[in-house]
């Protein structure tokens, strides 16, 4: 449920480093947001050549029962949005670790990553 390859936040995000080369990381919610949240009908994500600081809000998710926040897991300039969640939001719901991902970022500093909760960590806080 909370793939060992990934980072996570206390916010509940993930974050992938693709293995493009580029240094770029890829940012999603984690299983436990998802199904928290419900339906998502409604995503909000930052444009594309916007800088993000860690720990600052981003984004929305709004679903049929609240609107929640989406934060920069790290600091970095937007290099991708998930152009997809425009039409078919409930990608988030559905297949939050793969085509339900929200945003990519290349960090001004790449150790910020390792400095993230790993799966086990990330499941102990919940």
């Amino acid at each position: 449920m909370y793939p060992e390859e990934l980072k996570y936040t206390s916010e509940h995000e993930w974050v992938r480093s693709p293995g493009n080369g580029e240094g770029t990381v890829r940012i999603g919610i984690t299983h436990f947001a998802q199904d928290a949240l419900g339906d998502i009908v409604y995503v909000s994500l930052p444009e594309v050549g916007a800088t993000v600081e860690a720990g600052t809000t981003v984004g929305e998710l709004e679903s049929t029962k609240s609107v929640s926040d989406v934060y920069a897991p790290v600091s970095g300039t937007v290099t991708a949005r998930n152009e997809s969640l425009d039409g078919t939001p409930e990608l988030v719901n559905t297949d939050p670790y793969g085509d339900g991902w929200l945003f990519e970022v290349t960090p001004d500093d790449a150790s910020a990553v390792d400095g993230l909760m790993d799966a086990e960590a990330y499941q102990q806080q919940l």
